[in-house]
């Protein structure tokens, strides 16, 4: 196949904001924006499109609200293999304290793991275990209420069989940080969550990302993320398993605190 017939589209690409984007920063507007795409003919057919949108704002002093929102499609031989929505937003209280209080709320679709719907709402503690100009580490626990509506009814555990809906009440913690290095020209970027059901110890997830920026110009930097995702109760044949690696560019862009 030549090379021309492989197209890689790559523009303004962002990881995960919760650990890119600091709501504990005193500024007024953060913003992060991105879109990749992949499109190759021949041999193999493949179609791949990615966005997202991530922003931090503060209408006062004391509140912060976060908001990230993804999306994802892929085609292979024009079969589709994920057409998902993701959305997750904070209101947090005093952020710029070492321990503040947040609410959350997500919402999301996926397709490759057969979720037609997902929402969890819920509240929780930040603790910021490392703050500096070139290191950050916090440590969040809450809890959460969960409702996820399927597209099957047999599940990889037998107590779900029958129902396409499951709601649950779930724990989580989380851990994240991020340190500049090489003077910095890198920056490592990291999170980890795990999410547990309170009524049963075998429906738990977890994920964690790990990532570098290298600064190129003025917000612009060049990126990769690893991602690793594990959902313990999934639909009979979905694989519990995900791995994605991404490579691209990503741009943000800040707007300080009024004084």
């Amino acid at each position: 196949m030549k090379p021309w017939l492989y197209l890689t589209l790559f523009c303004l690409w962002g990881r995960m904001a919760k650990a890119q984007l600091n709501e504990s920063d005193t500024t007024l507007f953060q913003l992060r924006t991105a879109l990749t795409g992949n499109y190759q003919t021949g041999n193999v057919d493949v179609l791949n499109f990615r966005g997202r949108l991530d922003f931090t704002a503060s209408p006062g002093r004391n509140w912060v609200f976060k908001s990230q929102n993804s999306s994802l499609y892929q085609e292979f031989y024009s079969v589709k293999a994920d057409n998902d929505l993701f959305s997750r937003n904070y209101l947090y209280f005093r952020p710029y304290q070492r321990l503040y209080p947040f609410a959350i709320a997500y919402i999301s679709t996926n397709y490759r793991r057969q979720i037609d719907f997902r929402y969890f709402a819920g509240a929780g503690l930040t603790i910021q275990l490392w703050r500096s100009r070139l290191n950050v580490l916090k440590l969040s626990a809450g809890g959460v209420y969960e409702d996820t509506r399927f597209t099957a009814s047999t599940f990889s555990s037998e107590r779900y069989n029958g129902s396409r809906s499951i709601a649950v009440g779930r724990a989580t913690t989380w851990l994240g940080g991020w340190h500049y290095l090489l003077d910095n020209h890198l920056r490592l970027y990291y999170d980890a969550f795990w999410q547990p059901a309170f009524s049963d110890a075998n429906n738990y997830r977890w994920q964690f990302d790990v990532g570098v920026d290298v600064p190129v110009w003025r917000g612009l930097n060049l990126t990769a993320l690893y991602t690793y995702t594990h959902e313990n109760v999934v639909i009979i044949k979905v694989l519990p398993n995900d791995r994605l690696l991404t490579v691209g560019l990503s741009y943000n862009l800040r707007k300080t605190h009024r004084h």
